[in-house]
């Protein structure tokens, strides 16, 4: 899985953005069957040249469509959608289900990973709870766990928690939507002469996190992906370590802690 993702939440020009996105390196898509835009992201895929084997590209289910039967038919779908044999990482969009159903879902999951329609199984917005209760159900835990990610942001319990058992961390709204005018933010920004977004996403990097922007404007597409000549130091990660304001830093609906 590539470190850096490009994100197509409301993206309604996704097939030209992605277009774009792979244009400037970009080798993973990050899309979801709520967003409407499986179809674009697989048209792009086609149209882009790159073979397949070399992009990873992620969707996801939301809690509306969860259940076993209803999950197997849903991957089925998208993968019509993408015009894809299989898609690299699957991922339960979200916890809101209960219980009965997470677990129905994760199962269904699993399933369509021994068909090898799907290469990995994953979920987003989980919390602690959440992966406990797989753990607990005797099943694989998930290989990755998705959730808002941004210095404001930092989901300790639950990052702690996938580190320490080997899940990896995707980051969701790692550029805080653009709300990036703290003032230690800009002062990182202006000290290595690079622009907050970047900023945001190297601190994402150095956090061993998978950030996963979004934009629609080819020159932010380009400059997002700029984050490997230059690094922050222990003094800028510590600065921006401090701004944690925990559950209320969210911007998003960051459902982690639903029951």
């Amino acid at each position: 899985m590539p470190l850096l993702g490009f994100g197509v939440y409301q993206n309604y020009t996704a097939k030209a953005s992605v277009l774009e996105a792979f244009k400037a390196g970009y080798r993973h898509v990050d899309s979801a069957q709520v967003y409407r835009n499986e179809a674009a992201v697989g048209e792009a895929v086609k149209e882009s040249g790159i073979d397949r084997h070399e992009l990873f590209i992620t969707s996801k289910c939301v809690s509306q469509n969860h259940g076993y039967e209803t999950t197997l038919k849903g991957v089925d779908q998208s993968l019509v959608k993408f015009g894809f044999d299989y898609i690299d990482l699957f991922l339960i969009h979200d916890p809101m289900s209960g219980t009965e159903k997470r677990l129905a879902t994760y199962k269904a999951l699993l399933e369509c990973q021994k068909a090898g329609k799907i290469r990995s199984v994953g979920v987003s917005n989980y919390g602690v709870k959440h992966l406990e209760e797989i753990k607990n159900a005797g099943l694989e835990l998930p290989t990755v766990n998705q959730i808002e990610l941004h210095p404001l942001c930092q989901q300790k319990p639950i990052v702690n928690y996938c580190r320490e058992n080997s899940i990896i961390v995707q980051a969701y709204c790692p550029i805080i939507r653009g709300k990036m005018d703290h003032p230690a933010i800009q002062a990182v920004s202006r000290k290595h002469g690079r622009d907050p977004a970047q900023v945001l996403l190297r601190w994402s990097l150095q956090n061993e996190f998978v950030p996963l922007p979004k934009s629609a404007t080819p020159s932010r597409i380009e400059s997002n992906a700029q984050l490997y000549d230059f690094a922050l130091d222990a003094e800028d990660m510590a600065k921006l370590d401090a701004l944690d304001e925990g559950d209320t830093g969210a911007i998003s609906w960051n459902p982690v802690n639903h029951l």
